[in-house]
């Protein structure tokens, strides 16, 4: 595995979690759910909480969070 998608794992197994918010300013990735649905689909269990805070205009908007909860079993 290379590219923006190895570094989304790096960044989950060393962090939290991220957004897409942080894969855009720290990867430049501009389409996390994608890159997390290929992971998701090499095996790795990753749950997607959905958070709400107030935007600069006191709206309240929704975004996910994602985070490694396990890595694939290989031993199938």
């Amino acid at each position: 595995m290379k590219g923006s998608k190895a570094r989304i794992l790096e960044h989950l197994r060393t962090h939290d979690g991220i957004t897409s918010m942080a894969a855009f300013k720290l990867f430049g990735e501009t389409r996390l759910a994608a890159r997390i649905s290929e992971l998701r689909d090499m095996g790795y269990a990753i749950e997607t909480m959905m958070m709400e805070s107030e935007n600069r205009y006191g709206d309240v908007t929704r975004y996910a969070f994602y985070v490694l909860k396990g890595e694939p079993n290989n031993g199938k």
